[in-house]
């Protein structure tokens, strides 16, 4: 996994318009590129709720927000519209964002082992530099906006 200190890599990959997004694109701005499992489960609908009604606070302070996972452009597009979410969300098909940045990994539910993306969230800076990393564990999908501004601080 990426960690604290790396340099994120610039293409980061398609949106849910098919618009190629890259870190450069956001010069000048801080990044909060969050990784999640699948659109419109119950815990990645929150997660991206809390961040949309965060957005401008987010904003004001400097940060874009930026969500992926592996789910297609029109399960992408389908998720913002029922959700008016305020933000891209690149559409990672063929997973090379989620191993770049160590997030795609084996998980576990009701024994039943599987690959999937583990729920991360990296916050980099104006040089392309990740600053922070919210693990799976530390994340609170109704509140993550919140946790975020609370680490950004005044």
């Amino acid at each position: 996994m990426l960690q604290i200190g790396d340099k994120a890599p610039n293409l980061l990959g398609r949106d849910e318009n098919g618009q190629e997004i890259r870190l450069s694109d956001f010069k000048g701005s801080k990044l909060i590129l969050y990784f999640y499992p699948k659109d419109s489960t119950s815990g990645c609908t929150a997660e991206a709720c809390s961040l949309r009604d965060g957005y401008q606070e987010l904003r004001k302070r400097g940060y874009a927000v930026v969500g992926v996972s592996v789910q297609d452009e029109k399960s992408h597009l389908k998720f913002i519209e029922k959700n008016q979410l305020n933000f891209p969300l690149i559409a990672d098909t063929n997973n090379s964002l989620v191993e770049q940045f160590g997030v795609w990994a084996e998980k576990s539910l009701y024994g039943r082992k599987y690959m999937g993306t583990l729920r991360t969230t990296f916050i980099i800076n104006e040089e392309g530099i990740i600053e922070k990393v919210f693990q799976a564990k530390e994340i609170k999908t109704k509140t993550h906006a919140e946790q975020i501004l609370e680490w950004i601080g005044e």
